[in-house]
């Protein structure tokens, strides 16, 4: 195979966004072949900017079946991610989803064995991984610099939303439509890079608000505690209600902390482990002596191009993908465990509880304004960031 063929499900915001750049030839090697939606207005768009040579299909399964693509990019809905790859995987397709993974675990998890079980090239739009100050942040934890992690805490706040963002479809905001809100529509980036980083927590303990900023039915404000294996614990602070909101995660460890706002990146490096000054210190008040270091971050990287090239790489040369699909799923834990914890108002273990977390979703499902399917034709224009 020389080139790979490739199918868009979903002409939303980030759907066309993909198109447009494949067109576009910034992902070598990759031909844009034919794109699929459920709503004529975005076929005709489809017709109008991206040419008559470009196969459209009203249904993913049509364009499945229709043999015109090697592999497909899915920029559907949440809850259609994982039933779209199945069906792909099982056509021989090779599949990158975009984020998140899905609505809970166990529909994930189904996909993640059809990958498996299929061998077919499995990516997810973690786009964030491939940010230079990211990937610094990953290097520098990996390294032992910082030494056993003693406590992590992020406040992404900076996710301000108005109601009108919330009235512009009858499916956003609602269990049935979107399945959830500030955790599973614009922190999956955020909580894949903290589990990237941190790794997985064993339990949590999570105060979630449900339209408390908004007239709204899902969640758009939440506070978690978490611990982790080793004894660590972590704070998650989020909500799209609150302006200026903040972006800063800050890690401490054994020698010093790193603390991570916009995009810089500083390490508060301590001449001694802190548990050895704690020890062994004899003068009361003092504390061990820290350098701040800035480190240096260079700039760029980000780009969804860059995660789908690693993918047709990965198809034609069999390289390493930027985000194997499989690993969705981490902060997809991470989020549904905090949704249980405060329908339970209980700690939740990791990994979640599947069957209960997905009855607890279902009984919001059934009670939701929005009916199943309502967000088929979802458009995230103006959400590309972290």
């Amino acid at each position: 195979m020389e080139h790979v063929r490739i199918g868009i499900v979903g002409l939303g915001g980030m759907g066309s966004h993909h198109a447009n750049y494949i067109l576009k030839g910034e992902v070598p090697n990759a031909r844009l072949t034919a794109v699929c939606d459920v709503a004529p207005a975005r076929l005709a768009w489809a017709k109008e900017h991206l040419g008559e040579g470009i196969a459209r299909f009203d249904s993913s399964d049509a364009l499945l079946d229709a043999k015109v693509a090697d592999a497909i990019v899915i920029a559907t809905p949440h809850y259609f991610h994982p039933p779209i790859a199945v069906a792909a995987f099982e056509r021989g397709l090779h599949v990158l989803t975009e984020k998140p993974a899905g609505v809970y675990t166990r529909q994930v998890r189904e996909m993640n064995e059809a990958a498996a079980r299929t061998g077919k090239v499995f990516g997810i739009m973690f786009n964030q991984r491939t940010v230079p100050v990211f990937q610094k942040l990953k290097e520098l934890m990996a390294s032992g610099e910082l030494g056993t992690m003693k406590r992590t805490v992020w406040i992404i706040t900076n996710w301000y939303r108005a109601q009108s963002y919330y009235d512009s479809g009858g499916w956003r905001a609602t269990w049935a439509g979107e399945g959830g809100g500030v955790l599973i529509n614009q922190c999956p980036h955020n909580l894949d890079i903290w589990q990237w980083v941190c790794g997985m927590p064993s339990r949590l303990r999570a105060f979630v608000a449900f339209g408390k900023h908004h007239d709204i039915e899902v969640e758009d404000d939440a506070t978690a505690y978490l611990e982790y294996p080793n004894g660590a614990t972590g704070i998650f602070v989020t909500t799209t209600g609150e302006a200026p909101g903040t972006n800063r995660l800050e890690i401490t460890g054994e020698n010093g902390k790193i603390v991570l706002e916009g995009n810089s990146l500083t390490f508060w490096r301590t001449r001694e482990p802190v548990s050895k000054h704690i020890r062994e210190y004899k003068g009361g008040f003092g504390e061990p002596e820290c350098w701040k270091c800035e480190i240096p971050v260079r700039q760029g990287g980000g780009a969804h191009a860059e995660v789908t090239r690693k993918w047709v790489e990965a198809i034609l040369k069999g390289t390493p993908l930027a985000v194997n699909g499989s690993e969705g799923l981490n902060s997809l834990q991470i989020s549904n465990a905090m949704l249980l914890s405060a329908w339970t108002d209980a700690w939740v273990d990791l990994p979640v509880d599947e069957a209960l977390f997905y009855d607890k979703l279902q009984e919001r499902v059934q009670a939701s304004a929005a009916k199943k399917g309502a967000g088929k034709t979802m458009n995230v224009e103006g959400t590309f960031g972290a």
